[in-house]
């Protein structure tokens, strides 16, 4: 900010204005979510960092629009789900009194901020293109400072598609591998994909952004540092390969070359320090909010009353690519909106979210583990079972196994279900 003249107090005042906001709504670091405040930081620093590039020419004041429309893009608190409606943003900006005050005081035009932040819908093609021009059009006839200037207006086209194209870059260029992993897991999760899309979509996500939007994209990534342009493409490259060897795993599967036999082991392998840490490992690839039980995993393995199966390749002996594990409702702390009217009564098993190791999803290895397990919890007694799920995938199954919601959750989707066994 100080290298990009915005040292006045305004700036600093919205800066942390803005973290407070996201605070206070919910969307702050702890919110498991890609639109959160790290999100709004990241692009935010990375506009600044890369301002230098010769794809568009900024003057000091159109640096200070391209801060604020960046600390604000995505503000959305009302969301119903994760990735921002850019009218409720506009809305916000517009309503708020504080910020107004402090637009005020650093002398901008709302109506160029409001172009900005629409400028970074993506994706920027059919009706959200479309609807995103109108508005845009809008805010050019109500601003002072573009209505009659169409090189201007052109201008600010430009500053909004570097803004959109930084959006796009800056959290992949800010980490190594396994934070732009975390990143897809998080995006996946807060917008409800099956797992089996994360690889597949974040690789059409850089194609597209290498493709379409190479002249931008170029300029930015020359004049970041050595080492963040390094983070970009290493990520790039790593999705790519997995992608490579997802491919390759269906190939196989498509063959017949590759079965997936779900398998229930017994205590004596239960009991296996290398069988438990095989296990962690496919276990941390699941999304935060989806590992239950992570402090106390290998108790959790060990324990009789715990059902475990697991799902391997070929033979009941070979490698294991995912397991199933769940035990009773009242051995798990779950979230405090929950209110299970069966907990306390001992006759409710619950089966936490089934874990594979990417490549492996959408290949029905997942649903035959799910269908071995409430085999093994009606022979144990239990009543019903109670899971998560994506809410659709919930809905699906009302009819085929008399599936209910029990507490619904947004902006995730991913929502508590009971099923009578």
């Amino acid at each position: 900010m100080v290298q990009n003249g915005l040292e006045e107090d305004c700036y600093i005042e919205m800066l942390d204005y803005t973290i407070d906001l996201f605070e206070s709504q919910g969307l702050g670091t702890d919110y498991y979510g890609y639109h959160n405040i790290n999100h709004e930081l990241e692009v935010t620093y990375v506009s600044l960092l890369s301002a230098a590039q010769e794809k568009v020419k900024f003057t000091p004041e159109d640096i200070k629009y391209l801060f604020i429309a960046a600390l604000f893009h995505d503000f959305d608190p009302q969301k119903s789900v994760d990735k921002p409606h850019e009218e409720s943003v506009l809305r916000f900006i517009s309503m708020d009194k504080k910020l107004r005050d402090l637009l005020i005081s650093a002398k901008v035009d709302l109506e160029i901020i409001k172009v900005l932040i629409l400028r970074t819908t993506y994706p920027w093609s059919g009706d959200l293109k479309k609807n995103a021009l109108a508005q845009i059009k809008q805010c050019f006839e109500n601003s002072e400072l573009a209505r009659n200037s169409k090189q201007f207006q052109e201008h600010v086209m430009q500053m909004g598609w570097y803004l959109s194209v930084v959006d796009r870059i800056s959290g992949y260029a800010l980490g190594d591998f396994s934070k732009a992993m975390q990143m897809a897991k998080m995006n996946a999760h807060a917008l409800a994909w099956m797992p089996s899309l994360i690889v597949r979509s974040a690789v059409a996500y850089f194609e597209e952004l290498l493709n379409k939007e190479t002249d931008m994209a170029k300029e930015i990534l020359k004049v970041l540092p050595k080492e963040m342009r390094k983070n970009f493409f290493d990520t790039v490259l790593s999705f790519m390969r997995i992608r490579q060897q997802e491919i390759a795993i269906q190939a196989n599967y498509a063959y017949d070359n590759l079965k997936l036999i779900p398998t229930i082991e017994n205590m004596t392998t239960r009991n296996d320090p290398n069988f438990t840490k095989d296990l962690y490992e496919i276990f941390l690839e699941l999304p935060t909010p989806l590992q239950f039980r992570k402090n106390d995993f290998e108790k959790s393995v060990k324990d009789p009353e715990v059902i475990l199966n697991t799902l391997r390749l070929n033979n009941k002996k070979g490698e294991i690519v995912g397991f199933s594990k769940g035990g009773p409702l009242e051995t798990y702390k779950l979230r405090e909106e929950i209110r299970d009217e069966n907990y306390g009564l001992g006759n409710t098993i619950f089966l936490e979210p089934l874990a594979l190791k990417m490549g492996y999803w959408g290949l029905k290895g997942g649903s035959e583990m799910r269908h071995l397990f409430i085999m093994q919890s009606h022979s144990m007694k239990y009543k019903y079972l109670t899971s998560f799920a994506l809410r659709d995938v919930i809905r699906a199954r009302i009819d085929r196994e008399q599936a209910e919601f029990v507490t619904l959750f947004d902006p995730e989707r991913w929502d508590y279900y009971r099923i009578k066994i």
